[in-house]
């Protein structure tokens, strides 16, 4: 007789943050604006429920040099305790760098030699508790590993293989985005504390290990200007408040809530501000997505379909907005009662 023993639930727990893959740290920056929760809220241990959390970022450490590099040290030796491992940026093929090294982090205490980033990966990743890629370059190469690019740049699952499981059994955890939308990393983070914590179930991922309740909707499908495009009335130009498919958005066909959650707050996201989609949360971005601002393939069709359905529908519901924008014609102040008004009782 076997017994499927419970996993241990975590009261502390370090984030290891290394931002020296291929990238711009925009992510980084972009994670400070988060507000549900904040990134303070969940250090400060302002969250109920999640476990102390220990950040190690090199943008917001206050530690610098080999004093910031010890707890990755001490990771790799099994000495930190249950960690996430946080990646951000491309991961470079070291296997063509010919005699250098593409990009690294920190030196190697032994031999002076500087250590890549796919050293650490091979090191920590096995032993975190969670491996977290954030942004569309860790998540599935992105801008670094478009067509043409020398570096031979991929995703992490990519690097990892995509039955990777992490110490704690979980899959590696995507939060694409060009930078990612703060919140939905900040979010997806306090998922896996909880779960760290024994307070939530396996964090929900989709085929392409993104979180489902984040990315199961398209840009389209939360877009304010969603109603333009229903109605066939189309912007020509990025001054119209209409639906911006004919200038290149691609949000009919992009997984993306941030029409529905906005940037900052509540506040933002491209459509809504009159940026068109350009997909940077898609595992094909950006070179299924270019040239940016021509009209998406197949949107001449749809465009047309909705242009004929739409012009039709748009007139019918004008002539009934006509008709329900008055005021019933028994509110008056003449002498005679004209509302219909019948006295069953004998009262009138």
């Amino acid at each position: 007789m076997t017994t499927t023993q419970t996993p241990k639930a975590l009261d502390e727990v370090h984030i290891l943050w290394t931002s020296e893959g291929m990238s711009c740290d925009g992510d980084t920056v972009s994670v400070t604006a988060a507000t549900l929760p904040s990134l303070e809220d969940v250090l400060l241990g302002l969250v109920p429920g999640l476990p102390k959390v220990h950040l190690h970022n090199k943008v917001l450490a206050a530690e610098t040099g080999d004093a910031f590099m010890a707890p990755f040290h001490r990771a790799h030796q099994g000495e930190l305790g249950p960690f996430i491992f946080v990646v951000e940026g491309s991961i470079p093929n070291e296997k063509i760098n010919g005699e250098g090294y593409w990009t690294s982090m920190g030196n190697d205490p032994a031999t002076g030699q500087p250590i890549t980033v796919n050293q650490w990966i091979d090191r920590l990743a096995p032993k975190a508790w969670a491996v977290v890629a954030i942004g569309t370059c860790a998540t599935y190469g992105g801008i670094h590993a478009m067509a043409g690019n020398p570096t031979g740049c991929m995703g992490l699952a990519d690097y990892l293989g995509r039955d990777f499981r992490s110490a704690g059994g979980l899959p590696i955890v995507n939060v694409p985005g060009c930078p990612v939308q703060p919140d939905n990393f900040t979010e997806t983070l306090t998922w896996l504390l909880y779960q760290a914590a024994g307070m939530a179930p396996m964090i929900p991922l989709d085929e392409m290990l993104r979180p489902t309740w984040l990315f199961g909707k398209t840009v389209h499908e939360g877009c304010d200007r969603a109603g333009y495009y229903e109605q066939g009335d189309f912007a020509l130009d990025y001054n119209s408040p209409k639906c911006l498919v004919r200038v290149g958005c691609w949000g009919p066909v992009v997984n993306c809530n941030v029409t529905k959650r906005g940037w900052m707050d509540g506040v933002g996201g491209c459509p809504n501000v009159g940026g068109i989609c350009i997909a940077c949360t898609m595992p094909g971005f950006p070179d299924k997505f270019m040239p940016f601002m021509d009209e998406p393939p197949g949107a001449s069709v749809s465009v047309a379909m909705s242009g004929a359905y739409g012009a039709m529908i748009r007139r019918l519901r004008a002539i009934t907005n006509k008709a329900a924008n008055k005021e019933p014609k028994w509110r008056h102040n003449r002498r005679r009662l004209t509302s219909g008004f019948d006295p069953r009782w004998g009262n009138g």
